[in-house]
Protein backbone atom coordinates (compact mmCIF):
# COMPACT_ATOMS: atom_id res chain seq x y z
CA UNK A 1 0.00 0.00 0.00
CA UNK A 2 1.28 3.22 -0.84
CA UNK A 3 2.38 5.51 2.61
CA UNK A 4 1.34 9.03 3.72
CA UNK A 5 5.14 10.49 2.37
CA UNK A 6 4.57 8.50 -0.96
CA UNK A 7 1.11 9.90 -1.35
CA UNK A 8 2.52 13.60 -0.79
CA UNK A 9 5.10 13.52 -3.69
CA UNK A 10 2.07 12.50 -5.79
CA UNK A 11 0.64 14.69 -8.44
CA UNK A 12 -2.36 16.52 -9.91
CA UNK A 13 -5.32 14.24 -9.76
CA UNK A 14 -5.67 12.14 -12.91
CA UNK A 15 -9.31 11.82 -12.32
CA UNK A 16 -11.77 12.69 -9.89
CA UNK A 17 -15.02 13.00 -8.54
CA UNK A 18 -17.31 15.31 -5.72
CA UNK A 19 -20.32 14.87 -4.30
CA UNK A 20 -21.81 16.85 -1.30
CA UNK A 21 -20.03 14.98 1.32
CA UNK A 22 -17.08 13.04 -0.70
CA UNK A 23 -14.12 14.11 -3.01
CA UNK A 24 -12.25 11.58 -4.64
CA UNK A 25 -9.31 11.93 -6.60
CA UNK A 26 -7.25 9.30 -8.96
CA UNK A 27 -3.70 10.51 -8.46
CA UNK A 28 -1.89 7.45 -10.13
CA UNK A 29 -2.43 4.58 -12.15
CA UNK A 30 -0.28 1.19 -12.17
CA UNK A 31 0.83 0.53 -15.83
CA UNK A 32 -0.15 -3.35 -15.68
CA UNK A 33 -2.98 -3.74 -13.44
CA UNK A 34 -5.68 -2.13 -12.75
CA UNK A 35 -4.50 -0.76 -9.11
CA UNK A 36 -4.88 3.20 -8.25
CA UNK A 37 -3.93 5.23 -5.96
CA UNK A 38 -5.98 7.69 -4.50
CA UNK A 39 -6.91 10.23 -2.27
CA UNK A 40 -10.53 10.29 -0.62
CA UNK A 41 -11.65 12.97 1.36
CA UNK A 42 -14.63 12.36 3.70
CA UNK A 43 -16.32 14.89 6.13
CA UNK A 44 -13.97 13.51 9.25
CA UNK A 45 -10.77 12.11 7.44
CA UNK A 46 -8.81 12.14 3.99
CA UNK A 47 -8.50 8.47 3.78
CA UNK A 48 -5.90 6.82 1.05
CA UNK A 49 -6.48 4.00 -1.48
CA UNK A 50 -5.92 1.46 -1.52
CA UNK A 51 -6.31 0.53 2.45
CA UNK A 52 -7.81 -1.87 4.60
CA UNK A 53 -10.73 -1.13 7.18
CA UNK A 54 -10.27 -2.79 9.82
CA UNK A 55 -13.69 -3.98 11.79
CA UNK A 56 -14.80 -2.12 15.31
CA UNK A 57 -17.98 -4.26 15.28
CA UNK A 58 -20.05 -2.27 18.47
CA UNK A 59 -17.62 0.66 18.33
CA UNK A 60 -14.50 -0.40 19.19
CA UNK A 61 -11.92 -2.43 17.74
CA UNK A 62 -10.98 -5.26 20.16
CA UNK A 63 -7.87 -5.28 22.38
CA UNK A 64 -6.67 -1.49 20.46
CA UNK A 65 -7.96 2.23 21.37
CA UNK A 66 -8.03 4.36 19.13
CA UNK A 67 -5.30 6.02 19.83
CA UNK A 68 -3.36 3.20 19.18
CA UNK A 69 -5.59 3.31 15.66
CA UNK A 70 -4.47 6.87 15.12
CA UNK A 71 -0.57 5.29 15.76
CA UNK A 72 -0.72 2.54 13.01
CA UNK A 73 -2.52 5.21 10.64
CA UNK A 74 -5.81 3.65 10.21
CA UNK A 75 -7.08 5.74 8.39
CA UNK A 76 -11.21 4.47 8.32
CA UNK A 77 -13.18 1.57 10.62
CA UNK A 78 -16.32 -0.41 10.09
CA UNK A 79 -18.95 -0.79 12.89
CA UNK A 80 -21.80 -2.99 12.71
CA UNK A 81 -25.37 -1.52 12.08
CA UNK A 82 -26.93 -4.37 13.98
CA UNK A 83 -25.54 -4.56 16.92
CA UNK A 84 -24.69 -0.55 17.54
CA UNK A 85 -28.54 -0.25 16.61
CA UNK A 86 -29.52 -2.85 19.62
CA UNK A 87 -26.43 -1.58 21.73
CA UNK A 88 -26.05 1.16 22.55
CA UNK A 89 -29.16 2.01 20.07
CA UNK A 90 -29.68 4.76 18.01
CA UNK A 91 -31.41 7.33 20.66
CA UNK A 92 -28.04 7.08 22.73
CA UNK A 93 -25.96 7.41 19.84
CA UNK A 94 -28.07 10.90 18.99
CA UNK A 95 -27.74 11.82 22.37
CA UNK A 96 -24.10 11.77 22.24
CA UNK A 97 -23.61 13.39 18.93
CA UNK A 98 -22.90 10.48 16.63
CA UNK A 99 -20.53 6.98 16.52
CA UNK A 100 -17.44 9.46 15.86
CA UNK A 101 -17.96 10.86 19.65
CA UNK A 102 -19.22 8.37 21.18
CA UNK A 103 -16.16 6.08 20.83
CA UNK A 104 -13.64 9.01 20.32
CA UNK A 105 -12.50 8.61 16.89
CA UNK A 106 -12.22 11.76 14.46
CA UNK A 107 -11.19 9.44 11.29
CA UNK A 108 -13.22 7.79 9.12
CA UNK A 109 -15.79 4.98 9.62
CA UNK A 110 -18.11 3.34 7.55
CA UNK A 111 -21.34 1.11 8.80
CA UNK A 112 -22.86 -2.10 6.59
CA UNK A 113 -26.34 -2.27 6.34
CA UNK A 114 -26.90 -4.66 9.20
CA UNK A 115 -28.67 -7.39 6.69
CA UNK A 116 -25.79 -9.52 6.47
CA UNK A 117 -26.23 -10.41 10.19
CA UNK A 118 -29.77 -10.77 10.18
CA UNK A 119 -29.42 -13.80 7.50
CA UNK A 120 -25.86 -14.95 8.87
CA UNK A 121 -26.08 -14.99 12.45
CA UNK A 122 -29.73 -14.96 13.88
CA UNK A 123 -32.52 -17.82 14.20
CA UNK A 124 -35.62 -18.03 11.77
CA UNK A 125 -34.67 -15.04 9.12
CA UNK A 126 -37.03 -14.19 6.55
CA UNK A 127 -36.92 -12.28 3.53
CA UNK A 128 -39.27 -10.79 1.77
CA UNK A 129 -39.94 -7.76 -0.38
CA UNK A 130 -40.47 -5.26 2.36
CA UNK A 131 -36.97 -6.34 4.05
CA UNK A 132 -35.27 -9.15 6.37
CA UNK A 133 -38.01 -10.13 9.30
CA UNK A 134 -36.11 -12.19 11.71
CA UNK A 135 -36.18 -13.20 15.37
CA UNK A 136 -34.26 -10.45 18.13
CA UNK A 137 -32.39 -12.41 20.14
CA UNK A 138 -32.50 -10.36 23.49
CA UNK A 139 -35.83 -10.96 23.63
CA UNK A 140 -37.08 -13.32 21.32
CA UNK A 141 -39.76 -11.40 19.04
CA UNK A 142 -39.87 -11.42 15.51
CA UNK A 143 -38.77 -7.74 13.92
CA UNK A 144 -38.41 -6.61 10.53
CA UNK A 145 -35.15 -4.66 9.77
CA UNK A 146 -36.74 -2.54 6.17
CA UNK A 147 -34.36 -0.42 3.85
CA UNK A 148 -35.75 2.84 5.00
CA UNK A 149 -34.83 1.27 8.78
CA UNK A 150 -31.34 0.59 7.72
CA UNK A 151 -30.97 3.70 6.75
CA UNK A 152 -32.34 5.75 9.84
CA UNK A 153 -30.15 3.47 11.62
CA UNK A 154 -26.78 4.66 9.76
CA UNK A 155 -27.88 8.28 9.76
CA UNK A 156 -28.19 7.97 13.55
CA UNK A 157 -24.48 6.43 14.45
CA UNK A 158 -23.76 9.32 11.42
CA UNK A 159 -20.76 6.80 9.55
CA UNK A 160 -18.38 9.07 6.93
CA UNK A 161 -19.93 5.69 4.59
CA UNK A 162 -22.99 3.52 4.93
CA UNK A 163 -24.09 0.63 2.84
CA UNK A 164 -27.53 0.25 1.34
CA UNK A 165 -29.80 -2.50 2.47
CA UNK A 166 -28.94 -6.08 0.03
CA UNK A 167 -30.93 -9.49 -0.17
CA UNK A 168 -27.53 -11.50 0.99
CA UNK A 169 -27.29 -15.11 -0.66
CA UNK A 170 -24.14 -17.16 -0.49
CA UNK A 171 -21.96 -16.74 -3.23
CA UNK A 172 -22.41 -20.26 -3.42
CA UNK A 173 -25.79 -20.24 -4.36
CA UNK A 174 -26.55 -21.25 -8.51
CA UNK A 175 -30.21 -20.47 -9.87
CA UNK A 176 -33.02 -18.38 -9.88
CA UNK A 177 -32.57 -17.04 -6.11
CA UNK A 178 -29.49 -15.41 -7.44
CA UNK A 179 -31.02 -13.09 -9.74
CA UNK A 180 -33.96 -12.72 -7.46
CA UNK A 181 -31.52 -11.46 -4.95
CA UNK A 182 -29.84 -8.84 -7.38
CA UNK A 183 -33.11 -7.41 -8.78
CA UNK A 184 -34.80 -7.28 -5.23
CA UNK A 185 -31.15 -5.26 -3.96
CA UNK A 186 -31.78 -2.90 -6.88
CA UNK A 187 -35.25 -1.95 -5.64
CA UNK A 188 -34.07 -1.58 -1.97
CA UNK A 189 -31.37 0.51 -3.24
CA UNK A 190 -33.97 2.68 -4.43
CA UNK A 191 -36.20 3.01 -1.43
CA UNK A 192 -32.84 3.35 0.85
CA UNK A 193 -31.75 6.72 -1.43
CA UNK A 194 -35.06 8.17 -0.65
CA UNK A 195 -35.10 7.57 2.81
CA UNK A 196 -31.65 8.60 3.27
CA UNK A 197 -31.77 12.01 5.55
CA UNK A 198 -27.94 13.38 5.61
CA UNK A 199 -26.97 13.21 2.17
CA UNK A 200 -24.70 16.38 2.62
CA UNK A 201 -22.69 14.91 5.41
CA UNK A 202 -22.85 11.36 4.39
CA UNK A 203 -22.19 9.04 1.82
CA UNK A 204 -24.57 5.96 0.90
CA UNK A 205 -22.69 3.62 -1.16
CA UNK A 206 -24.90 0.91 -3.48
CA UNK A 207 -23.93 -3.03 -3.90
CA UNK A 208 -23.12 -5.04 -7.19
CA UNK A 209 -24.43 -8.22 -6.32
CA UNK A 210 -24.84 -11.47 -8.82
CA UNK A 211 -23.39 -14.22 -7.51
CA UNK A 212 -21.01 -15.78 -9.58
CA UNK A 213 -22.71 -15.19 -12.64
CA UNK A 214 -20.91 -12.54 -14.69
CA UNK A 215 -24.77 -11.88 -16.52
CA UNK A 216 -26.04 -10.87 -13.48
CA UNK A 217 -22.71 -9.12 -12.41
CA UNK A 218 -22.94 -7.18 -15.34
CA UNK A 219 -26.64 -5.97 -15.34
CA UNK A 220 -26.20 -4.92 -11.18
CA UNK A 221 -23.36 -2.71 -11.86
CA UNK A 222 -24.54 -1.05 -15.11
CA UNK A 223 -27.88 -0.33 -12.84
CA UNK A 224 -25.98 1.17 -10.08
CA UNK A 225 -23.58 3.77 -12.25
CA UNK A 226 -27.11 5.18 -13.50
CA UNK A 227 -27.73 6.04 -9.72
CA UNK A 228 -24.52 8.73 -9.61
CA UNK A 229 -23.55 7.45 -6.29
CA UNK A 230 -20.44 8.28 -4.83
CA UNK A 231 -18.97 5.54 -4.12
CA UNK A 232 -19.65 1.99 -5.23
CA UNK A 233 -19.00 -1.73 -2.99
CA UNK A 234 -18.89 -5.06 -4.70
CA UNK A 235 -20.31 -7.63 -2.59
CA UNK A 236 -21.52 -11.11 -2.52
CA UNK A 237 -18.08 -12.77 -2.66
CA UNK A 238 -15.50 -14.01 -0.02
CA UNK A 239 -17.71 -16.79 0.42
CA UNK A 240 -15.76 -20.46 0.20
CA UNK A 241 -16.05 -19.98 -3.71
CA UNK A 242 -12.83 -20.43 -5.50
CA UNK A 243 -10.30 -17.78 -5.56
CA UNK A 244 -10.34 -17.32 -9.59
CA UNK A 245 -14.00 -17.06 -9.90
CA UNK A 246 -13.89 -14.64 -6.66
CA UNK A 247 -11.58 -12.32 -8.63
CA UNK A 248 -13.31 -12.76 -12.27
CA UNK A 249 -16.17 -11.00 -9.86
CA UNK A 250 -14.20 -8.10 -9.00
CA UNK A 251 -12.25 -7.41 -12.08
CA UNK A 252 -15.54 -7.71 -14.36
CA UNK A 253 -17.04 -5.38 -11.86
CA UNK A 254 -13.79 -2.64 -11.57
CA UNK A 255 -14.22 -2.89 -15.45
CA UNK A 256 -17.88 -1.60 -15.54
CA UNK A 257 -18.09 0.91 -12.38
CA UNK A 258 -17.06 4.70 -13.05
CA UNK A 259 -12.75 5.11 -12.64
CA UNK A 260 -12.95 8.46 -10.76
CA UNK A 261 -15.26 7.15 -8.07
CA UNK A 262 -14.27 5.24 -4.88
CA UNK A 263 -14.64 0.83 -5.10
CA UNK A 264 -15.22 -1.34 -1.69
CA UNK A 265 -14.49 -4.91 -2.41
CA UNK A 266 -16.48 -6.31 1.04
CA UNK A 267 -15.45 -8.99 3.39
CA UNK A 268 -11.99 -9.44 2.13
CA UNK A 269 -9.27 -10.47 4.43
CA UNK A 270 -6.81 -12.14 3.61
CA UNK A 271 -3.54 -10.60 2.57
CA UNK A 272 -3.16 -11.99 -0.52
CA UNK A 273 -7.00 -11.39 -1.32
CA UNK A 274 -6.18 -7.65 -0.31
CA UNK A 275 -3.16 -7.79 -3.34
CA UNK A 276 -4.90 -9.10 -5.65
CA UNK A 277 -7.91 -6.87 -5.53
CA UNK A 278 -6.00 -3.60 -5.57
CA UNK A 279 -4.37 -5.12 -8.20
CA UNK A 280 -8.22 -5.53 -9.99
CA UNK A 281 -8.92 -1.95 -9.43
Amino acid sequence: MTTTDEFAQLGAPLESSSSPALKFEVLAKCSTTKARASRMHLPHYTAHTPMFMPVGTMGTIKGITTAQLRTLDCHVILGNTYHLGSQPGPELLEKAGGLHKFMAWDRGLLTDSGGFQMVSLLKLANITEDGVEFENPHNGKMMMLTPEMSIGLQNSIGADIMMQLDDVVSSLTTGPRVEEAMWRSLRWLDRGIKAHKRPTEQNLFPIVQGGLDERLRTISAQELTKRESPGYAIGGLSGGEAKGSFWRMVSLSTDILPINKPRYCMGVGYAEDLVVCSALG
